[in-house]
């Protein structure tokens, strides 16, 4: 674990997109608020919440964080059928929130695969990759618009597989 005692505290702010692909009638289940397990969206916004402020606890060596602010939001896409998930978390404190914004979008990712497996064995989660950062020494990062979050290769060039 990084040691962060000596730095200041200031306001920090991070923003984290996925999304997670399905049938189109999956799709339009979900936009009528069906499913065989309930309100999946709402669902999918606690468990974001609920993810966000236990990311120490999830996370090694992520240190445990007094989150004050997690913001949701859902898009529905209809071409690829898809869910878009966006989270924006902020605190103030001593390290930024990188790790809870994307652990909240990957919570919700998995909950609304959880939610709706048992009518589409088809979802993929994917796109998942932090979008803003703002506060601390570094200041503010954002990632480039049009930038492509999905791998061109099934695995990192360079790397050997293990065997």
């Amino acid at each position: 674990m990084v040691d962060v005692s000596a730095k200041s505290e200031t306001a920090r702010e991070a923003v984290a997109r996925g999304r997670v692909r399905m049938a189109a009638a999956t799709l339009r289940l979900l936009r009528a608020d069906g499913g065989p397990k309930g309100n999946a969206l709402a669902t999918a916004h606690l468990a974001a919440v609920m993810a966000a402020k236990r990311t120490g606890e999830w996370i090694p060596l992520a240190h445990t964080l007094g989150v004050e602010a997690v913001d949701v939001a859902f898009a529905f896409e209809p071409r690829p059928a898809a869910v878009s998930i966006e989270c924006r978390v902020r605190t103030t404190g001593r390290t930024g929130v990188e790790m809870e914004a994307l652990t909240a979008v990957s919570a919700a990712a998995l909950t609304l695969v959880d939610m709706l497996k048992g009518v589409d064995r088809t979802l993929v989660i994917g796109d998942i990759a932090l979008w803003e950062k703002r506060g601390g020494r570094s200041g503010e990062w954002l990632r480039a618009p049009g930038t492509r979050t999905r791998a061109t290769s099934s695995r990192p060039s360079g790397k050997r597989r293990a065997r």
